[in-house]
């Protein structure tokens, strides 16, 4: 038997004895089974319910001789938000590390797991200065990785080639500055790497649903893009060996964040207002409530990135930049 991830029912997770016992018995049992993990035994292999970990059968799905034989269904009790979150974060804990930004998503997580920190952050960046504040401010061992000018150009060509479809600013800014903390968490010796991935996407974080005409269907229609973008981050990350635990897209927080209305999830100005409700009980309120840049802005790669597609000649499009690193590297 072969695992990838962990695997947990109701709330109690199951050790990799517990899992060979369970298959060797009636596999039907993992029907129940939450977590992030593909598993592989005999010929057969099954995956997680949101498809977290990727594998080459659907998420969700028992198959065998190359066939479906079975569904994925867990159904935790309900609980409250709150109680979602903390025992999402708790079953994730055992191992890894953190990604950090010094927001309110990774600080509640970081917090929660206090597990070692990860944080990318070009000297002078807000992410930099944010994440050594608060890592002070809650007493984390933080790792800063502030790579030059070469090292993002490698790490970018290795993205581009790495990540599902053709490149974009966006995907590739995001993936290449994932690729550092990928980077970190292997040279550390972990597998494993916890991040805020989905936060915006379920509470409403993106500075454009401030001036959204319809939040409802923009936050539907966000929600509805993550499987794509956790393909893009495992990617990045399985070049390390490593893959992204995601606590905020764990089934019992979905459950307990999508039926808050879009007009709570951004309320009065302010993005994510019921996760910064929950994470000033358990963090400062100063880092509960402050806003901050995405990611690719707010470590400096994005401007990397940018000045590296000036100096190749490409003054005014890193789209035609990152095409021309994809088509390189496809005929290379």
């Amino acid at each position: 038997m072969r695992l990838k991830g962990w695997i947990e029912r109701d709330g109690v997770r199951i050790t990799t004895a517990e899992l060979e016992r369970m298959l060797a018995t009636n596999p039907e049992n993992l029907a129940r089974c939450g977590g992030e993990f593909l598993v592989e035994w005999d010929d057969c292999t099954a995956r997680d319910d949101p498809g977290i970990i990727p594998g080459p059968v659907p998420p969700g799905t028992i198959c065998c001789g190359g066939r479906p034989v079975g569904r994925i269904k867990p159904d935790p009790p309900p609980c409250s938000l709150e109680e979602a979150i903390v025992t999402a974060v708790k079953l994730r804990s055992d191992e890894g590390v953190v990604a950090f930004s010094g927001g309110v998503d990774s600080a509640l997580i970081a917090h929660l797991a206090r597990l070692p920190c990860v944080t990318v952050g070009l000297p002078g960046s807000h992410d930099l200065a944010r994440a050594t504040k608060a890592a002070r401010m809650l007493d984390l061992d933080l790792t800063v990785i502030s790579p030059g000018k070469e090292e993002v150009a490698d790490a970018l060509s290795r993205v581009v080639r790495a990540i599902p479809g053709p490149p974009n600013p966006v995907d590739a800014s995001i993936a290449t500055t994932l690729y550092f903390v990928a980077e970190t968490a292997e040279e550390q010796g972990h597998t494993r790497i916890l991040a805020g991935q989905g936060a915006d996407e379920i509470f409403g974080g993106y500075a454009r649903y401030l001036s959204s005409t319809d939040l409802a269907a923009e936050l539907e229609r966000d929600f509805a893009d993550l499987p794509r973008q956790r393909a893009r981050d495992q990617a990045v990350a399985a070049l390390h060996g490593a893959y992204f635990s995601m606590p905020y897209q764990d089934l019992r927080v979905v459950r307990a964040a999508l039926p808050i209305p879009a007009s709570i999830r951004v309320r009065g100005g302010v993005r994510k207002y019921p996760l910064r409700l929950i994470a000033e009980r358990h963090i400062p309120a100063e880092i509960a409530w402050t806003e901050k840049k995405a990611m690719q802005y707010g470590s400096g790669i994005w401007k990397t990135i940018e000045t590296l597609a000036r100096a190749n000649g490409y003054k005014k499009s890193v789209q035609r930049y990152l095409t021309e690193i994809s088509r390189a590297e496809h005929d290379h």
